[in-house]
């Protein structure tokens, strides 16, 4: 069978189509052993939101993922169709997104009857951190971190929007920073009283209030990494200890977008010398 150079051009493009569509099935297919071999191992159910750029489309274009009111939809469905005395260990990887899908999935979480487990291997930011306060418990790596949960208001922290209109007479103030200064006080009471909502089942109340105020006041930047140990410190119900079946399931979701700087070999171990 004869080939001239438009058929061998037609068969590499077909190629070049269908082979981001063929590793996303093949990831999807190794992702779901991983999951079964997970829930298996721990005697639980095992749900992930792990956003990550990732190449969906037919021509490999990448889509930045972020907490959705899809997310929150799919989540609070799998965990209703949970039977009541089935554990959920549920992994985060994630740097936020809205606060009214995270608060949504959070409150599915605290809701659950049997024991939550947040898994948060590398890190859970903003929003992500707003959902593991509804856990039972926080596994982390040793280099794991969550982050504050200020609300952001067009771009900027909304403590310091309220900060910048108050440290002005309010004569020479532009009228949009009092317009954002509102809604900025506004929005960081409400994330406030969600996080009281969701730390209160565990802690008083004196102490949710004092958590809530320190994690969404705008204390620190709103890309701080907030540590295992500083989270312990705050009271959160942090264990330090990733399950490697965890960190495996990860390679499972690449990030393709650029090649990586960072190059090793794998470590060859010496096979043990028979007697």
């Amino acid at each position: 069978m004869a080939f001239d150079l438009s058929s061998i051009f037609w068969i590499v493009f077909a190629l070049m189509v269908l082979q981001p569509l063929m590793v996303s099935r093949w990831l999807t297919f190794k992702r779901a052993q991983a999951i079964r071999a997970m829930e298996k191992a721990h005697g639980t159910r095992v749900i992930t939101m792990i956003h990550r750029q990732e190449r969906k489309s037919f021509f490999g274009l990448s889509v930045s993922r972020h907490i959705d009111l899809e997310d929150a939809q799919t989540i609070i469905a799998a965990i209703k169709e949970t039977p009541p005395d089935v554990p959920i260990d549920l992994v985060l990887h994630t740097p936020g997104g809205l606060v009214l899908a995270a608060m949504q999935i959070a409150r599915a979480v605290e809701a659950h009857p049997a024991k939550v487990t947040v898994y948060v291997p590398v890190y859970a930011m903003s929003g992500g951190t707003l959902i593991a306060l509804a856990a039972d418990e926080i596994v982390m790596g040793e280099f794991s971190v969550l982050g504050p949960i200020d609300p952001q208001i067009a771009g900027l922290p909304a403590a310091s929007i309220v900060k910048a209109r108050d440290s002005k007479p309010r004569e020479s103030t532009f009228d949009l920073t009092l317009v954002l200064a509102d809604v900025s006080e506004k929005a960081l009471a409400q994330v406030k009283r969600g996080a009281v909502e969701l730390l209160t089942p565990r802690l008083d109340q004196a102490s949710a209030e004092a958590l809530a105020e320190k994690l969404a006041g705008g204390h620190w930047t709103h890309d701080y990494a907030l540590t295992a140990t500083e989270a312990k410190e705050l009271g959160l119900p942090v264990r330090v200890g990733m399950p490697q079946e965890v960190l495996d399931l990860m390679k499972l979701y690449p990030q393709p977008i650029q090649q990586s700087a960072v190059e090793f070999l794998p470590i060859d171990v010496p096979a043990k010398r028979r007697v």
